[in-house]
């Protein structure tokens, strides 16, 4: 059975990211794969300390961070992987914190300074394939986003990802609702009526396709 990593790099856990990626979750169990799914915001860690133990000759970390905290289990679990999904909010233009700071603590240590002398560019540690899909959850209107290169910054991480899973790509959710009850909040930037209005007729087309997103990983 092929197994898939979801990770939730949102702080709420029930709400927009998250309900993407379950439904991305469900894509993938439907195509036959077993999942295990984190709420990284319950682990206590932080991104790479410059180290460099994973990239000394001889080392032995094998593509795991050599440090010894909580996420460290859980990048065993990725490199062992046959697909990831992550998910995250975007907060002033990039996504949160933590994914920021389990990207680096994946992707380093599975990254080398070693030039490809037969395909070029730089050798890949992996010895295979990780499908990757990044699900970015915004209330940002999609033609807004455009307009201040939302999209430029965010493909950065799904490059990184592509170069070193050699595969990766990215699922946009906008114009998300952000409170359940806008009542309760200093807001008067946003009109409720037309989040409930994307909320029940685009979010979930947005589901679906992180539906489709999972079986389409596995399947790869």
């Amino acid at each position: 059975m092929k197994k898939v990593i979801i990770l939730n790099a949102s702080p709420r856990k029930n709400f927009n990211t998250a309900k993407l990626l379950k439904e991305a979750q469900k894509g993938a169990e439907q195509a036959g794969a077993g999942v295990e799914y984190f709420n990284l915001y319950d682990y206590n860690f932080l991104g790479c300390r410059s180290c460099f133990a994973c990239q000394r000759k001889g080392s032995i970390t094998e593509g795991v961070c050599a440090i010894k905290d909580d996420i460290r289990p859980i990048l065993e679990r990725c490199i062992n992987a046959d697909a990831i999904i992550i998910g995250s909010p975007v907060y002033f233009s990039y996504p949160t914190g933590v994914f920021r700071s389990f990207a680096e603590r994946l992707l380093f240590a599975n990254h080398t300074y070693m030039v490809d002398k037969e395909k070029g560019g730089l050798k890949r540690r992996l010895d295979k394939i990780i499908p990757t899909g990044i699900i970015y959850t915004m209330n940002c209107p999609e033609q807004l986003a455009k307009d201040i290169n939302y999209d430029v910054i965010l493909e950065e991480s799904v490059r990184s990802f592509k170069h070193i899973m050699g595969y990766a790509e990215s699922l946009y959710s906008y114009d998300t609702k952000q409170f359940a009850d806008f009542s309760k909040y200093n807001c008067d930037l946003f009109d409720e009526k037309h989040k409930d209005e994307v909320q029940q007729t685009q979010f979930p087309k947005d589901l679906q396709k992180a539906y489709e997103l999972g079986q389409k990983l596995v399947k790869m």
